[in-house]
């Protein structure tokens, strides 16, 4: 790593450095990422877990952005079907907060912008015949049925970083930029290792996807005048034992012109959110604030039977979303669009991302290194869009790959099985090899979690501590008590430190 010299180095190892990453690497140039914490660490893994074109903000007239998102939505679902797939909402209907007539208007324009070719269109649903129905308050007699997907957010972003590095890319995390300087010819880039080890890189050009960092980025590690400012916009979501058993989604309408959204999560468990308020500290110190929770739950008790309250509440996270400051006062009206800026007048290139949602990561991506390739001299086309699976995604039908598990690994248990295939898709094999039990797979350290898994994740997905793999490969933070946690920590811990376990591979 000492004094190499790349075409692009990128800042940031969200969502968005990873797709211009796996972008830029694709189209021949290399490239380096370097991400201070772990991969998607923060905003990337705090979202409501949603690829969705945002019922909500045609609304704001953001028809452009809606129709762009529902068109990436078919992209993502073929990409990666075994951790984004199909999910339908219901919408209880409530004359007062907004008329039928407009809800089958804004439906009507939501089956139609993007280009639908896979989902089943919206339509009117009564809940005395409707399993959704059910949990409901026996006010709500009808109301809306519509599709979006779900995904697995975190991991949207490590198999991004694993395409990227199968055509050549380095990911460095837990690497930190301190100083960023530019020249006519490229940058020098001072960079410091977890360890506390520092040693210089080189670039032609430089990507700043820092997220909630990235004017701070340009203010205090690159040194470049701009225009630039960002209000953080804090989300926060809380976890509960599940409130409903069949596998719908809800939208909420608020008396406040918010939608709170209830959704199945991890089998056992409902996940309710998002809010949407001013974040004035640091980027990375994050927390629900008891009013946040209070509001959450009283959104969930407008329209569910079962009430909760805080104490119900098992797990919760936030994180904060990077938008431009565009002077709007309500903080959930501010656009989610993204902006992409290129910058040649200083001397190398230098491109800087600001906001963006998940959903919109792949074109994102694209337009930065349609506008970056050039200035490197690269003419290749983009290549993301047309049919390329994901890591893992290659099997168009991952209950194909569940019942072929179950058939190879039949001592697998189905819930566990079906998790993995939901994680993994092909790669599945990868961590069940030719084990012919559980006792096989290694080290148990609680739930469904075995040796053999964390040293896949260990081996191929950067994954460094117990955080990583409980709360970002997977959930299973939800499963395992604090002596199974510790248990794992140790264990990397000890793994780790050997030398056959240097870094990952693909």
């Amino acid at each position: 790593m000492r004094n190499e010299t790349y075409d692009l180095i990128v800042i940031g190892g969200g969502i968005n450095g990873a797709g211009i990453a796996r972008d830029a690497a694709g189209r021949g140039l290399s490239v380096l990422v370097v991400e201070a914490d772990d991969l998607a660490s923060h905003t990337s893994s705090a979202s409501t877990k949603l690829i969705h074109g945002g019922l909500r903000y045609l609304e704001q007239y953001e028809f452009k952005l809606v129709a762009k998102a529902l068109s990436e939505r078919e992209i993502l679902l073929k990409a990666a079907p075994h951790i984004i797939w199909p999910m339908r909402f219901i919408l209880p209907h409530q004359k007062h907060l907004r008329p039928a007539w407009m809800i089958r208007v804004g439906l009507f324009m939501y089956d139609h912008l993007g280009g639908r070719q896979t989902l089943a269109g919206s339509h009117g649903v009564k809940f005395a015949d409707h399993p959704a129905g059910t949990p409901l308050k026996p006010e709500f007699t009808k109301g809306f049925a519509y599709s979006d997907a779900w995904v697995q957010d975190a991991r949207l972003v490590v198999l991004n970083c694993m395409d990227a590095a199968s055509r050549g890319a380095c990911i460095m995390t837990r690497t930190r930029a301190e100083t960023a300087v530019r020249s006519h010819n490229g940058w020098t880039i001072t960079l410091r290792t977890a360890a506390g080890d520092t040693f210089q890189v080189a670039a032609r050009g430089l990507v700043n996807a820092a997220g909630p960092w990235a004017v701070r980025f340009l203010d205090e590690v690159a040194s470049q005048d701009h225009p630039y400012s960002l209000r953080l916009i804090k989300g926060s979501h809380i976890v509960v034992n599940k409130l409903f058993d069949h596998d719908y989604a809800y939208i909420f309408q608020q008396p406040d012109g918010r939608i709170v959204f209830a959704i199945p999560y991890e089998r056992d468990f409902t996940l309710i959110g998002t809010t949407d308020v001013e974040h004035e500290g640091a980027p990375g110190d994050t927390a629900i604030e008891e009013d946040e929770i209070g509001y959450l739950c009283e959104a969930a008790n407008r329209y569910f039977e079962r009430p909760i309250g805080p104490d119900d509440v098992v797990w919760n996270y936030s994180g904060v979303r990077p938008l431009l400051d565009d002077r709007e006062d309500n903080a959930s009206e501010i656009t989610r669009d993204y902006r992409i800026q290129l910058d040649t007048s200083g001397g190398a290139p230098l491109l800087n991302v600001f906001g963006g949602k998940l959903t919109t990561y792949r074109r994102l991506a694209e337009d930065a290194v349609d506008q970056l390739a050039p200035e490197l001299g690269n003419q290749e086309k983009a290549w993301t869009g047309k049919g390329h699976p994901l890591p893992g995604g290659e099997e168009a039908k991952p209950q194909h790959l569940f019942e072929s598990l179950q058939a190879s690994h039949p001592f697998i248990p189905l819930g566990m099985a079906n998790r993995m295939v939901f994680n993994y898709g092909t790669r599945v094999t990868n961590i069940v090899g030719d084990a012919k039990s559980l006792d096989d797979l290694g080290e148990h350290f609680g739930a469904d979690l075995y040796a053999a898994e964390v040293d896949y994740l260990r081996d191929h997905e950067w994954a460094r501590t117990a955080e990583d793999i409980l709360w970002r490969r997977s959930k299973l933070g939800l499963r395992l008590n604090d002596r199974e946690r510790r248990r794992l920590a140790d264990y990397l811990d000890r793994s780790l430190a050997e030398p056959t376990n240097a870094g990952p591979t693909t």
